[in-house]
């Protein structure tokens, strides 16, 4: 892969003005860390505290805040590529598996056999014609995944992906973005309430405190990802990780 500089995020505020009877909410005020290049970091944090917005900000969805954002490139590309998994997959109903992951490559990236490539990557080769409504949860999951890494992006944002599944399938989900992962390596930053997961997948978690959203700590995971499987390994990280610790980037 070619070098990538790192992500730096630097939001000083994020106001939502007053609407009708509601009034106006500052959600975030001096959100400050980094991500080194081909790091995978969780941004951890209750509901409500401003993961999301960080995220829309980072990915350039909502420019109305005070701050700067220094997103990663890659050499020689003219613009940083940013691939977005939300928390609903956004599958368009009217196009097949195949037709929803080339849906986001130009004709060339198309021509390339990336798609094949991520089919078979996530196993939905055999699915390739299959419309999103004829899909189990998990599997339209898994055509986002596809979708997101196919565009090799320098960024990869990832809100809550597997927030509404069982556990168990959560899990496999979970294991397979790190195989893909770590056979297409990039930047990612994972939005996530739950500290096991957090402990499951992230190289730091970056623990937010409620809003207005600032950095409370910053815990590097030392633990090998493959040792990573034992319940009482995760509950050791997950103490860790909620364990005042001294912020720094």
């Amino acid at each position: 892969m070619a070098a990538v500089s790192d992500l730096l995020i630097d939001i000083r505020l994020k106001r939502f003005p007053a609407v009708r009877q509601a009034s106006a909410v500052t959600a975030i005020k001096d959100l400050r860390f980094a991500v080194q290049s081909g790091e995978f970091v969780c941004l951890l944090g209750p509901s409500g505290c401003g993961k999301t917005t960080s995220l829309n900000i980072i990915a350039g969805l909502d420019r109305d805040f005070e701050g700067t954002i220094a997103l990663p490139s890659a050499a020689g590309r003219s613009r940083p590529v940013i691939g977005y998994v939300f928390q609903t997959p956004r599958l368009l109903p009217w196009r097949t598996v195949e037709e929803n992951i080339a849906l986001v490559l130009d004709p060339a990236q198309a021509r390339s056999g990336i798609v094949e490539e991520m089919l078979r990557a996530t196993s939905l080769a055999e699915f390739r014609h299959a419309y999103p409504e004829r899909l189990s949860v998990g599997m339209t999951r898994r055509v986002a995944l596809a979708r997101a890494f196919a565009v090799a992006p320098d960024l990869l944002l990832m809100d809550e992906p597997f927030v509404s599944l069982d556990e168990s399938t959560a899990d496999r989900l979970r294991a397979l973005l790190l195989e893909i992962w770590q056979a297409r390596p990039t930047t990612v930053l994972f939005v996530t309430h739950d500290t096991r997961e957090a402990a499951r997948l992230a190289d730091r978690v970056v623990v937010l405190t409620t809003s207005p959203a600032s950095v409370q700590s910053i815990v590097a995971i030392d633990t090998p990802r493959r040792d990573r499987a034992a319940p009482d390994v995760i509950d050791r990280i997950r103490q860790q990780i909620l364990q005042p610790t001294p912020v720094s980037a």
